[in-house]
């Protein structure tokens, strides 16, 4: 679909008129910046897409190192016409994903020594969902449910379908909670208060697998960590989300919160800064 967008019709016309058609070259990829690779396999199917086998991708690093400005990534060889139409499309699946990587390695370091797991969202570009996630893993992180279908998360907005207060909770556990059991994925639910989170500590014999607390403070964090604690639930895993940024997220962890969700890590991440710069031969 990028090359399409790209090509339309016509194809890369500059290309075709410009370069001989059997001249070959070589082009590496270089970082502008320090930052995080990831998407170096996605670069190899754009290539395979545009021309196989005219166009070979070697990698000269792994996905997930950490790099430095100059650091050179992967060398392209093959016949300069097709490098020439592959090089937007993949620097543009790989500067995307590095930056997502890159900030994701920002977040994973700024809680290190923490037993504190740092999670991606849903909140993904449409149709690169996998890739970006991918890209959260290279960069230390870690996946929350990758869609509606393999998680049971119950938000805000789902309780006040259900007539909000503790009689939401209470039609959860009733109704629909049992059916759970039975189900191979996991249970969270969204809280944004101790009181709530009292409710859904023991909204099933035992407790749900996960409770979102949905922008508390770290101090409401820290009571909520040792009401969970002090219930005798600590295999109840706790989620800090919302408001979280690279200044906050380490009080967020020393909390003693689980896990912090981060929509920022693919939502908001910049691209990395790589360059594909031709070799004269």
């Amino acid at each position: 679909m990028a090359l399409a967008e790209d090509l339309g019709d016509a194809g890369d016309v500059t290309s075709e008129m410009l370069i001989p058609h059997d001249l070959a070259g070589q082009a590496v990829f270089v970082a502008r910046a320090e930052g995080v690779v990831a998407g170096l396999p996605a670069v190899e199917i754009v290539l395979a897409t545009v021309r196989t086998p005219l166009l070979k991708l070697q990698p000269l690093v792994e996905d997930g190192t950490r790099v430095a400005p100059g650091d050179r990534l992967a060398v392209i060889s093959g016949m300069m016409e097709f490098i020439l139409t592959a090089e937007r499309t993949a620097l543009n699946f790989l500067q995307r994903l590095s930056g997502v990587a890159t900030l994701t390695r920002r977040y994973v370091d700024a809680v290190a020594g923490l037993p504190c797991q740092i999670l991606d969202t849903r909140k993904t570009t449409p149709g690169w969902r996998l890739l970006e996630k991918y890209a959260v893993r290279c960069g230390g992180g870690h996946n929350h449910r990758m869609g509606l279908y393999d998680g049971f998360l119950v938000k805000d907005n789902h309780l006040a379908a259900l007539g909000g207060g503790r009689e939401a909770f209470t039609r959860l556990a009733l109704t629909v909670l049992p059916k759970l059991r039975t189900m191979a994925v996991p249970v969270e639910i969204e809280v944004d208060s101790l009181e709530q989170l009292n409710w859904a500590l023991y909204c099933r014999p035992d407790g749900p697998d996960v409770i979102l607390l949905d922008n508390m403070a770290p101090e409401q964090m820290r009571e909520a960590v040792r009401i969970r604690n002090a219930g005798g639930a600590s295999r109840v895993q706790l989620e800090a989300s919302g408001g979280v940024s690279l200044a906050t997220v380490r009080a967020i962890a020393e909390s003693g919160v689980d896990r912090i969700s981060v929509g920022a890590l693919t939502h908001s991440a910049p691209a990395l800064d790589i360059a594909l710069d031709y070799v004269a031969s």
